[in-house]
């Protein structure tokens, strides 16, 4: 299995970011896959998750309304769209298939004037 984020990266506030999140090595259309993020001293949070067929969603309260999950399972990849950014934003983010203890390697995001 293997998961690999990208397009994280320093944006003022106010900006935006798309996060990408290539699978592999599983059967990406039948799971769930979830974002998470840790920020400096702070515990690993979930930010959002998808269903297997993209139609449900959730979203932490503190990202409701700036974030958006989506996925494409022809391309196995499973995006954070995130606009509106903040600096408290700042963290490094991670993708995951939870329910078989997957994750990838993290992209940093920081959001600083």
């Amino acid at each position: 299995v293997q998961l690999v984020e990208s397009g994280g990266g320093l944006v003022q506030p106010g900006g935006s970011l798309r996060l990408s999140c290539a699978a592999s090595g599983f059967t990406f259309s039948a799971y769930a896959m979830r974002w998470y993020r840790q920020a400096p001293g702070k515990a690993r949070e979930l930010v959002a998750s998808i269903d297997y067929t993209g139609r449900s969603t959730y979203y932490a309260d503190s990202v409701k309304g700036r974030f958006t999950i989506s996925r494409d399972n022809g391309k196995t990849t499973v995006y954070l769209q995130m606009n509106s950014l903040k600096p408290e934003d700042t963290a490094v983010y991670y993708c995951s298939v939870f329910v078989l203890g997957y994750w990838g390697q993290g992209t940093q995001v920081t959001v600083s004037s």
